[in-house]
């Protein structure tokens, strides 16, 4: 059905041409009758170009299928090939008429028919006009394509794969599982190459160079002209063009009505750049339907001459891209037992462990290990870190899998509540060890003095992040955190810390040089003591030397004020522009 339709669309074009052939009143050949010559008979042309890219051979076939005197209905068929593999046949149906005035005018349409060199075949309708005089040629043509004007010429296909890993670390009960998501992403790019076949149109203007009388048999003759061809998605194929032609008709030596064209030709245009060719083109006649006139005159020899159009469809290739993706994703559950710094991990909850076997489970994880808190533990012993330990509650920490993966575990919040009769700790620090992110809750009766978190003759130990609070409900001194027998070296930040006593001193930070010389790195802190005498903070060297290091800055009192003993270096930098000492 669709080769019937691109068939029509042709057959229109003829019929239109057939009928402007009524119109000049063109009459049947016989009506010269049987005796009288034909004027025109028909001829073959055979044309070979060589050409600076491309070689070409074409066959043509010129014959007459209604004339008189002025005017003649012709159909051409022509087949055309070239040494890219490249092949074209045009199917044409044609008028010429001489008009007294002299000038020949002319109509033609084709239906053309080419498989490309990338095995693609496209069709199109050429519409065309003529005017030609003994010194002027005039001509111009359209060119439209039939059917689909994009044809797949080639396809390939490139897969490449890639695979992205996540992990993840979260508490279950008392392990760190680590989830590790593995996405595999599979990319398939198709290439395509489309050959697009272009619409467009051409022209020229031709002159008769006078070097032969007007009337001779060998005429030279030049042109100019240009073309342009266009589909979305390609670029134009535009540019000037320009030949040469030396025409003999009557050739010597060879069979009456023979004709011999030389000629070169050079166009360019931005897709194929600059082509030029050297033509040479042999009419043989074909007088088998009548004798040919003993001779033509100039006008009626050029009514003979070849319909000049581009020589083949012009198409362009064009590459259209398509990407597929496709992800698969795969998961592992592992049980994380160390940090990513090699240190061990134990998890404690109160919902599996007691207040009161907490500092033996702790003491049990070892030196250098992390211990990770969940819930909260009511206990009255106190907690004694071991040496490089790390106690922790809320914060964050890189745990690694046994088959090397790491991830960031984020914990919440754990508490440490501790009433005590005896002046001790809820939390003892050790030499290197850490205490991060917990809710440190002491509270003191029986005049003791309770210490909420306390460093005693150790060093390098680490207090940040956490929020401790300490009460004294018997007269005994309240302490949040207490640095003091030669500790040195202790760095506390980012804490929350209040000591409350409604009959004694309260002091929310003491640096005390009590037992050796202290020192300490005290920043970002919030300090709060209230009660009957509340010292947000205290530093005093006892007889030796309290020293607060640089960087001791960024801190707040919220309540109670700053005191200081003997032998002291350094201070304590509040926010408010005060310092202790």
């Amino acid at each position: 059905m669709a080769q019937a339709i691109r068939r029509s669309q042709a057959g229109c074009a003829a019929i239109a041409v057939a009928m402007l052939a009524m119109l000049l009143g063109i009459p049947a050949a016989a009506q010269t009758g049987p005796s009288s010559p034909l004027k025109w008979g028909p001829f073959l042309d055979l044309d070979g170009k060589v050409g600076t890219k491309r070689n070409l051979g074409t066959g043509d076939l010129f014959m007459p299928m209604l004339q008189d005197s002025n005017s003649l209905l012709f159909a051409d068929i022509r087949g055309r090939f070239d040494d890219h593999s490249d092949e074209e046949g045009n199917f044409g149906l044609g008028v010429r008429h001489m008009l007294e005035s002299g000038w020949n005018l002319g109509a033609y349409s084709y239906y053309d028919r080419r498989k490309t060199e990338l095995g693609t075949t496209f069709e199109q309708a050429t519409f065309g006009i003529e005017a030609l005089s003994l010194d002027w040629d005039l001509r111009a043509n359209v060119y439209q394509p039939i059917g689909s004007s994009v044809r797949n010429a080639s396809t390939s296909s490139n897969t490449s794969t890639s695979s992205t890993a996540t992990s993840t670390a979260a508490l279950a009960d008392t392990a760190v599982q680590v989830t590790t998501t593995t996405t595999t992403t599979n990319r398939t790019t198709t290439v395509t190459t489309q050959d697009v076949e272009q619409k467009g149109f051409d022209a020229e203007i031709g002159w008769r160079v006078p070097v032969f009388a007007a009337i001779d048999t060998t005429q030279l003759r030049v042109y100019a002209g240009g073309y342009r061809f266009y589909a979305d998605n390609t670029r134009a194929t535009q540019g000037p063009r320009g030949r040469i032609n030396l025409t003999i008709d009557e050739v010597p030596h060879l069979w009456e009505g023979a004709r011999l064209d030389l000629g070169g030709e050079v166009q360019n245009d931005g897709p194929r750049g600059t082509q030029a060719f050297a033509e040479v083109r042999l009419r043989i006649p074909l007088q088998i339907f009548g004798q040919r006139p003993a001779a033509l005159t100039a006008m009626e020899r050029r009514m003979e001459d070849p319909i000049v159009r581009d020589v083949d469809i012009v198409d362009q290739s064009h590459a259209a891209t398509a990407t597929a993706t496709t992800s698969t994703s795969s998961s592992v559950v592992e049980t994380a037992t160390q940090t990513s710094g090699g240190s061990a991990i134990t998890v404690l909850s109160s919902s599996t462990t007691t207040g009161a076997n907490l500092p033996t489970a702790v003491a049990n994880a070892g030196a250098n290990s992390t211990v990770i808190l969940t819930g909260t533990f009511n206990t009255t012993a106190v907690t004694t870190l071991q040496s490089g330990q790390t106690l922790m509650g809320a914060g964050s920490l890189t745990v690694t899998t046994p088959s090397g993966r790491t991830a960031t575990l984020t914990t919440s919040a754990a508490t440490i509540s501790n009433t005590t009769t005896a002046s001790v700790a809820a939390v003892d620090m050790a030499n290197n060890s850490t205490l991060t992110g917990m809710t440190i809750n002491q509270t003191g009766s029986g005049g003791s003095n309770p210490f909420g978190v306390q460093a005693t003759g150790v060093s390098g130990a680490t207090i940040t992040n956490n929020t401790i609070s300490t009460t004294s409900t018997g007269g005994g001194t309240a302490f949040g955190i207490r640095i003091l027998g030669a500790s040195t070296n202790i760095t506390v930040s980012g804490n929350t810390a209040t000591a409350a006593n409604a009959s004694a001193v309260s002091v929310a930070f003491q640096l005390n040089g009590s037992g050796g010389s202290v020192s300490a790195t005290v920043s970002g802190n919030t300090f709060s003591a209230t009660g009957v005498t509340p010292h947000a903070a205290q530093v005093d060297g006892v007889g030796n030397t309290a020293t607060v290091l640089s960087g001791s800055t960024g801190n707040v009192k919220t309540a109670g004020d700053c005191t200081s003993g003997a032998t002291t270096s350094g201070s304590i930098s509040f926010t408010d522009g005060s310092h202790c000492p």
